[in-house]
């Protein structure tokens, strides 16, 4: 355990943050009294009607009718119903400035840079918006996109929501079947795609793949299509598609949907590795205050800020990017690799824009140590103020490493949470220390505890699932075609009724931080003893010949055997020298339990389109069970070094 936290924030920078201004806001309007940030957290979730009232209030939210009772049912949970006598608009809350400032700057890779002002992004929505209204798109609509992450993205998902309808997107790398596992559930009227996109300095072309989803989409009655690899795109080969300017109407403004607090908004998709994904339905209210308290709050964003977000429309992070606009921040839009023509240009495009709020996955900080990158040295960082980091958990090394080599001046936030709540459970606060290899704080509103397997809370440093055990707002809505919520109860309520269990094996430090050691149901148990993964990624991923690794736990011999795999730099081959070294470096600093009974080299490692590796698929195949939905990883083939290894027979 450190002795001193990495990162500090000076009395002077507290004293003017969003997070203290709220807090001092709110205790004189219902007479508490907050001495530190537990005493905020504590009233958030013991007083929800007041803390709820306050974040809307707060915040500005566009609507109307009574914001009482804020909560009706609030001991059920599922169940309990938020802000029930009011009406709101996501869209107009996202859309509120309309002056020339910029609303929205976009990159892709090497090819295209260009912007668009707060002015500018509206009258896009109010043409598109109309476009909707008189194809005879209405409340409840599914309209989806099969985009890259550019402005005519968020102006058309601006556009379905204002129009009441319900947005739904994947990138174009995923294939014509992952596609259609999502959009195919759901019914789609309206479909949005490029003509193409560029990735690693390669251009892709959409179009052919377009033809098979439209075929495979009876619903569709309209098909869309937006320039970018190409300013006429050939659509001949897709019958009934169009431009979308040929589409868009030359209407100036917008006439909103008001619509009722819990109106579906986004329809988000489980990763889908273990068969076809579920249809998580997110409402508009609930989406926009989670963001709100998040961003405002525990980011500190402010108006004019530059937000930017390594992420793909695949991801949750692209829906809680665009909702930046709510707080009038620029938002930056980066589309293809991170690492084209080099790892250089997300800092690149960071130094010149001035991003003041930089987010990424773990993983890519991980590439980027490993790369020997040294972005302090080379760019003017001097804007960023806050670095976030999703996606996985984010390693004590790899927080050494962006303290030594990326900032020493920013608040280095660690988040996690996730598209079935879209939002986080835990994350940042520019308020309070940063400690090694700690998340620094449960999110206001949401009341974090960690509990073993018999629904006992577990005391300080030991482990065990994270649960939420009050409602909250950004709750789903529930799952698309799921009569009487079976799924969705199945999914997070099953294991603790009543109770929202996450899924994640955590434990909270004597600093209140949080340490999220992988996926629960990933968790190794070897004798009988629970071992998170991210525990051995961390040890094995400090050789220097290990770019990335993958453990599982063999069902052998009535018990479980560690079985871990590793990719190693090119040119580098596994022996006994270099196999004992990472069995020493696990045992030395984890327990002898964590040591894996096999090291096997591999070529790649599996992940999903966000970057997630994937225990559970690899398990099955080892196992020789069935992946049931390989189109849902972004390298489906790397499966195939994990089937009938001849190392797992012995």
């Amino acid at each position: 355990m450190s002795e001193h936290p990495l990162w500090q924030p000076a009395p002077e920078q507290v004293a003017i943050t969003n997070m203290t201004r709220f807090a001092r806001e709110a205790s004189l309007r219902w007479g508490w009294n907050f001495e530190d940030y537990a005493e905020l957290h504590r009233w958030s979730v013991e007083a929800p009607e007041e803390f709820w009232l306050n974040i809307w209030d707060w915040t500005g939210v566009i609507g109307t009718g009574d914001t009482g009772p804020v909560v009706v049912d609030r001991e059920q949970m599922p169940g309990a119903r938020w802000f029930p006598n009011t009406r709101l608009n996501f869209a107009q809350n996202l859309l509120r400035r309309q002056d020339t400032a910029l609303a929205l700057v976009f990159q892709a890779e090497d090819k295209v840079t260009r912007s668009l002002s707060f002015a500018e992004l509206y009258a896009q929505v109010a043409r598109l918006a109309d476009g909707l209204k008189q194809a005879g798109v209405v409340p409840g609509d599914r309209v989806c996109g099969f985009m890259p992450n550019m402005p005519e993205t968020v102006a058309a998902m601006l556009a379905s929501a204002s129009v009441g309808a319900v947005w739904s997107s994947c990138s174009p790398d995923f294939g014509v079947q992952g596609v259609l596992d999502r959009f195919g559930q759901i019914s789609p009227k309206v479909l949005f795609s490029a003509d193409g996109y560029w990735y690693n300095g390669k251009t892709h072309d959409s179009l052919e793949k377009l033809r098979a989803i439209t075929n495979g989409l009876p619903s569709l009655e309209h098909t869309l299509v937006v320039p970018l690899i190409s300013d006429k795109p050939d659509l001949s080969s897709n019958p009934g598609a169009r431009l979308i300017t040929d589409f868009e109407t030359d209407a100036t403004q917008i006439d909103f949907e008001n619509l009722p607090f819990d109106h579906p908004l986004y329809i988000m998709y489980s990763s889908g590795t273990t068969g076809v994904p579920k249809c998580i339905v997110h409402g508009a209210g609930g989406s926009l205050l989670k963001h709100l308290v998040e961003q405002q709050l525990h980011v500190d964003l402010r108006p004019n800020d530059r937000l930017f977000y390594f992420t793909t429309c695949g991801w949750m992070m692209w829906n809680w990017l665009v909702s930046g606009l709510a707080s009038g921040a620029t938002v930056v839009l980066y589309d293809g690799s991170p690492f084209f023509p080099d790892g250089n240009v997300v800092f690149d495009l960071v130094t010149r824009e001035q991003v003041g709020v930089l987010g990424t996955s773990a993983k890519y900080i991980d590439a980027i140590a490993k790369a020997g990158l040294r972005p302090r040295e080379t760019h003017d960082l001097s804007y960023v103020r806050t670095i976030l980091s999703t996606g996985s958990p984010l390693i004590a090394e790899s927080f050494d490493y962006v303290y030594d080599a990326v900032s020493d001046t920013a608040c280095l936030s660690s988040i996690s949470g996730g598209t079935d709540i879209m939002g986080c459970f835990i994350g940042g606060n520019p308020n309070l220390p940063v400690w090694r290899g700690e998340i620094q704080c449960p999110i206001l509103g949401m009341q974090i505890e960690v509990w073993d397997d018999q629904g006992a809370k577990v005391p300080e440093g030991e482990k065990g699932e994270l649960v939420c055990v009050n409602a909250f707002p950004s709750m789903p809505v529930g799952f698309w075609d799921d009569p009487q919520d079976a799924k969705y109860k199945a999914a997070y309520f099953e294991k603790f009724p009543g109770v929202w269990c996450h899924g994640d094996y955590i434990s909270v430090t004597e600093h209140g931080g949080i340490v999220v050691f992988g996926r629960s149901d990933a968790v190794l148990n070897p004798g009988g003893v629970r071992i998170g993964t991210a525990e051995i990624y961390r040890q094995a991923e400090r050789i220097e010949q290990v770019l990335e690794s993958l453990v599982i736990g063999q069902r052998w011999k009535g018990d479980v055997r560690v079985v871990l795999f590793v990719r190693l730099r090119e040119g580098e081959e596994l022996d006994d020298s270099l196999r004992a070294r990472i069995c020493s470096e696990i045992r030395q600093n984890t327990t002898p339990r964590h040591v894996p009974a096999k090291v096997i080299q591999v070529a790649d490692i599996p992940r999903t389109k966000s970057g997630k590796i994937v225990e559970l698929a690899v398990r099955k195949i080892v196992h020789g069970e069935p992946v049931l939905n390989r189109e849902a990883l972004a390298n489906p083939e790397a499966l195939d070094f994990f089937a009938n290894l001849p190392e797992l027979d012995v």
